[in-house]
């Protein structure tokens, strides 16, 4: 893939998770300055997740269907941008949750159009997608660390600023991507409906809902709940990067890991290990070495846990049934398990505290454990072949 086609592709990755580096950790700070209740912060950080319930695969259709997928990425940025731009302004709930919403559907519906596009281009040389992708963490880490420094110095009304400029970087990268021909799929598909009949399918997906449920208190509250024990946001923002550099690590290693262990025990190990990270959080926050210790596990509980699913998906939903198995595994965990975990959060942050609500995370975690011990066999998901492939950082 020529330099000239590979940069823009880079450039896109690195704005749009940097926009998760800068929004993700900092907004619900922004939001609880402007003096929001803790259900109305995670009330409005749901929107992220409700929207990926149905935005991906509407533009997905709209895409398959009429073509003119540039033009979606294109409007997306600019309907982003114009969208956050509104929360300078705006003051009530009402009107911050129909921003919020808006901003979501476009924006969360770019980036499946932009891997498909990546995809697309690279055509034999799909091996050289992991370098291209690298540009994503890099941009959240860089948004993570830069922003949590500038709100140690300015009002957190600068997170704002912050993410506009990144949007607007969105924006200027979707319109020099280059369009690539769309290749098309000649692998036999079965029915989905056969596909779904199967019980490890079905418990791999209700164990990937209940996963991004146990992420739930993490995504909305975590520099809430960092912040109010005396990390300053440059502490804040080097946990976040912890993360995402454990995250990444597992990544480089997955070809090796998959090849020695079974998807079934890394899914099991990761399940686990999201047990173990919520219940510190919860209890231990105090503790800065427990807090490093719990965002390495982050390679766990995103890394091998998000490679070894869609590994897994990859098997078991081939040919041209693969991309509505993507989305399945988008919608039901991003989606639907990211909505739930929001809300409950929000529900119970108040009323129950910071350890309960990640406690209930925990037990998420094990829910998700227990289905995949029960209904996934080992030879059933006996090895990913190193076709893994890595998305959202922080989800």
């Amino acid at each position: 893939m020529q330099l000239a086609r590979r940069w823009p592709l880079a450039g896109y990755y690195f704005f749009y998770f940097a926009f998760i580096g800068a929004f993700s950790p900092y907004f619900g700070l922004y939001l609880q300055a402007r003096g929001f209740s803790a259900w109305d912060i995670g009330l409005l950080m749901s929107q992220m997740q409700l929207m990926r319930l149905f935005g991906p695969n509407l533009w997905g259709w709209v895409a398959d269907r009429f073509g003119h997928r540039m033009l979606i990425i294109r409007l997306a940025g600019l309907v982003g941008l114009v969208g956050f731009s509104a929360f300078f302004w705006l003051d009530g709930l009402p009107g911050m949750l129909l921003a919020m919403a808006i901003l979501a559907f476009f924006w969360s519906g770019a980036l499946p159009l932009v891997e498909m596009l990546t995809f697309d281009h690279l055509r034999e040389e799909r091996g050289r997608y992991g370098r291209i992708r690298l540009w994503g963490s890099i941009g959240f880490i860089v948004a993570v660390m830069s922003t949590g420094a500038l709100l140690d110095a300015v009002a957190p009304v600068g997170v704002l600023w912050v993410c506009t400029l990144i949007l607007a970087g969105i924006l200027g990268f979707a319109l020099i991507l280059p369009e690539a021909p769309v290749h098309p799929v000649a692998v036999e598909s079965p029915p989905i409906t056969r596909i779904l009949r199967q019980s490890k399918v079905l418990a791999l997906l209700g164990a990937c809902f209940a996963m991004s449920a146990a992420h739930g208190a993490f995504y909305v509250f975590y520099s809430i709940h960092l912040s109010g024990h005396g990390y300053a946001k440059t502490a804040v923002g080097l946990l976040w990067s912890l993360g995402v550099l454990a995250e990444i690590g597992v990544f480089l290693l997955m070809p090796r890991l998959t090849r020695r262990f079974s998807l079934r025990d890394i899914l099991l190990v990761s399940f686990a290990a999201a047990v173990l990270r919520f219940l510190i959080m919860g209890w231990a926050v105090e503790s800065a070495a427990a807090m490093i210790f719990a965002q390495l596990l982050h390679g766990l509980t995103f890394g091998a846990y998000h490679a070894a699913a869609i590994a897994a998906i990859t098997q078991w939903f081939p040919g041209k049934s693969q991309g509505r198995g993507q989305a399945l595994y988008s919608s039901l965990s991003f989606g639907a398990g990211g909505l739930v975990g929001a809300l409950i959060s929000g529900r119970t942050w108040d009323d129950w505290g910071a350890g309960w609500s990640f406690s209930l995370g925990a037990a998420f975690a094990l829910a998700g454990w227990l289905l995949i011990y029960r209904w996934v066999a080992a030879d059933a998901a006996a090895v990913g072949g190193g076709r893994e492939k890595t998305a959202d950082p922080v989800q």
